[in-house]
């Protein structure tokens, strides 16, 4: 297969198409494949095929970030998502590894991972941003109020996207104290991470006002609650259009780049969305 190029310099994302991110759960419980792909043959199968569709990123994790969900230790997530890492690299394309443990994320870079992908912003872990500092790579900063385990309980903010903007600033800073270059870091406000329908709904609204950062914006909706629940409580196998009328609206709304499981379908949406916006030519 041929190779693809490499995650284009985060300064060329604002001018660029939208890059679609696919997911790659090795996990038992997640709340949309969780187990399916949780042996490595078929993790990797699956890596396979999400880049046969078109994924420009693949996003590797070993831990359910799901409402409810327990931790992992460091080890057992790394048992999971090495063997996946090593054999999906030579796609060609960059590997993200969904983490907030150090050692995880240091043996991944080791590796030839080339992202990290952080919901807890670097507060998971101490170790973590001297660990991206010394490899140089590119991190996504993500919103998280509360962790997974308590994150859905009674989330509340004064205003949703004023509350997160303040929590980038805080994390931005303490990320270029600590040896992160400014230019390797995405946000990424959290979608589903600690918040009610409305304020998921709400910064989808307003996901523009994210870029005062200068810094590329990833978004993750794919196939949530809240589309369930706006949507008379479809199952998560029946999320297809909600997702993709998320994903349209998130680029309409300045988003760089999405994280999704259905990369031939929302690819399609993406590169529809990147015509009318006028960021790419068609024939």
């Amino acid at each position: 297969m041929a190779s693809k190029p490499m995650v284009p310099s985060t300064n060329a994302l604002h001018r660029s198409r939208t890059l679609v991110m696919g997911i790659v759960n090795v996990t038992p419980d997640s709340f949309y494949d969780g187990g399916v792909f949780l042996e490595p043959t078929k993790a990797v199968q699956h890596a396979h095929r999400l880049v046969e569709e078109g994924a420009d990123i693949l996003d590797i994790g070993g831990e359910s970030s799901r409402p409810g969900a327990e931790p992992l230790s460091a080890d057992e997530e790394k048992k999971r998502v090495m063997p996946v890492l090593e054999k999906t690299l030579e796609l060609g394309v960059p590997i993200s590894v969904d983490t907030y443990h150090a050692d995880t994320a240091a043996a991944a870079l080791a590796c030839g991972a080339r992202m990290i992908n952080d919901i807890t912003a670097l507060r998971g872990d101490p170790e973590m941003a001297p660990v991206i500092a010394s490899y140089g790579c590119e991190c996504v900063l993500m919103h998280m109020q509360g962790n997974p385990k308590t994150m859905q309980v009674e989330p509340r903010y004064a205003d949703v996207v004023e509350d997160i903007c303040s929590f980038f600033e805080e994390r931005l800073s303490f990320a270029v104290r600590n040896g992160i270059k400014e230019d390797k870091i995405w946000l990424d406000p959290g979608f589903g991470f600690g918040k009610t329908v409305e304020h998921n709904l709400t910064l989808l609204r307003r996901l523009s006002e994210f870029r005062r950062f200068g810094r590329p914006v990833l978004i993750g909706t794919s196939n949530k609650s809240t589309i369930g629940k706006v949507l008379g409580g479809l199952p998560v196998e029946d999320r297809l259009e909600g997702t993709a009328a998320t994903v349209a609206i998130a680029i309409w709304n300045g988003a760089d780049a999405v994280r999704v499981h259905d990369v031939k379908a929302m690819g399609r949406v993406a590169r529809m969305c990147d015509a009318i916006l006028g960021k790419v030519q068609y024939e």
